[in-house]
């Protein structure tokens, strides 16, 4: 499986008839957690975007209360235009998806009462990063376009830019953050670059930075794998972003806000993320009754069962009609039981 993902598939909030990757399949693995908890289900789309999960979701089951958190500013408000006709069924939180105990814990109205009382029904983290911010060019995610190098989710919430890391990080730390996080096998010989030329003159522009790319990258790498700023401008994103940590940071927070019978639905689109997804289900899904013993000891049972074999992937069909879709990795896994105590 490649590592380098591409853009989200989400569309401008207003885009009409836009229809979110495996939009379907997603409502599928939702389904029967919401229809078992009824009038009491709440679903958390802990990466609310455009909404176009959100809103077919919220159609489909007239009932449903929807929680959607976002740490991008502008995707919340359009969001919450497009899901307007769902009225007091759904609530926002401008948080990052690590923060959804506190979101829930402090948010106003029948969902996130709902999700206090009984717990969620059902979540969906649709992680990286969507087609809405790279479409937006003052935000420096694209390589296709020149654009200040920001990248930062959440332009309000000061922190690093994508810039600053250029700009101050030594060699070390640069080399580590574009092998881990991007994979970029030229990693050294790139860093190494970057520090000539900021020596010249900061780096501020996206032009610039894919100008060296291209010139610290044999022609022989460029000519396979993509675009040679892919990997770069990833790991850039990842590091600004601080995006795996709050992944780790995520997983056993939404677990825990699980009813019984309440799904987690993941879709992740390069390996980094996926790795983390699939070692937090493994342990959740795991026997903890201690080798050797003939028998599961009480209160040792699994707490959570795999609802995916392995990670899904889109069909030849939906990554026809929509190419963004070919990395997605989807996991799901269904709570079996409440924790001791």
């Amino acid at each position: 499986m490649s590592g380098i993902e591409e853009p989200r598939p989400e569309a401008a909030a207003d885009a009409p008839g836009h229809v979110p990757v495996l939009r379907d399949r997603i409502a599928e693995l939702l389904a029967p957690a919401i229809g078992a908890a009824g009038g009491r289900a709440v679903v958390l789309d802990a990466t609310l975007g455009a909404g176009g999960h959100a809103e077919h979701l919220l159609r489909t089951h007239p009932g449903l209360h929807l929680i959607g958190l976002d740490r991008d500013c502008a995707a919340l408000a359009g969001a919450r235009r497009r899901l307007a006709f769902a009225g007091d069924r759904l609530g926002t939180a401008h948080v990052r998806f690590d923060e959804l105990g506190a979101a829930i814990d402090a948010g106003e109205g029948p969902a996130f009462e709902l999700a206090r009382a009984h717990g969620l029904a059902g979540a969906l983290f649709d992680l990286g990063v969507s087609s809405m911010q790279l479409d937006q060019a003052e935000r420096g995610f694209a390589y296709r376009v020149d654009a200040p190098l920001d990248m930062r989710m959440d332009p309000d919430s000061g922190g690093r830019t994508a810039a600053d890391v250029l700009n101050t990080y030594d060699h070390a730390e640069l080399a580590r953050v574009l092998s881990v996080y991007g994979e970029e096998r030229f990693a050294g010989r790139i860093a190494s670059a970057v520090l000539r030329e900021r020596e010249r003159e900061p780096f501020r522009t996206s032009g610039r930075l894919v100008e060296l790319l291209y010139q610290a990258i044999p022609a022989a790498a460029r000519r396979s794998g993509g675009h040679p700023a892919k990997r770069t401008f990833q790991a850039l994103r990842i590091e600004v972003n601080g995006e795996l940590e709050s992944i780790r940071r995520a997983l056993p927070a939404v677990l825990d806000r699980l009813a019984v019978g309440g799904r987690a639905v993941f879709m992740s689109y390069q390996s980094l993320e996926d790795r983390l997804v699939k070692r937090c289900f493994a342990e959740a899904c795991a026997d903890t009754t201690p080798p050797g013993l003939p028998m599961a000891l009480p209160g040792h049972e699994p707490r959570f069962a795999q609802l995916t074999r392995g990670a899904e992937k889109a069909d030849t069909a939906e990554i026809e009609a929509n190419p963004r879709a070919a990395p997605v990795r989807v996991r799901a896994v269904q709570r079996l039981r409440a924790d001791p105590g």
